[in-house]
């Protein structure tokens, strides 16, 4: 997973997906989009004026849960 911010915009991005792919964008509201790939694989989500959606410039604590990860 890739995470990245675009402040000349206010534009976040996060990519579960690497690579390219074919996407289809589903538009849940006007500041959040879908990028839905192959197989209804949920590629990344863009949010737009993501410091009022996120709220007020402050970035939520994330939690993940039931994630393992391989470190090389």
């Amino acid at each position: 997973m890739k995470i990245s911010y675009d402040s000349e915009v206010d534009a976040l991005y996060i990519r579960l997906v690497e690579g390219k792919h074919q996407c289809r964008t589903l538009q849940l509201t006007d500041e959040i989009a879908l990028n839905i790939g192959e197989n209804e694989l949920l590629i990344g989500i863009e949010i737009l004026d993501a410091k009022e959606v996120l709220g007020a410039g402050s970035i939520p604590n994330v939690v993940l849960e039931n994630v393992s990860f391989t470190v090389a």
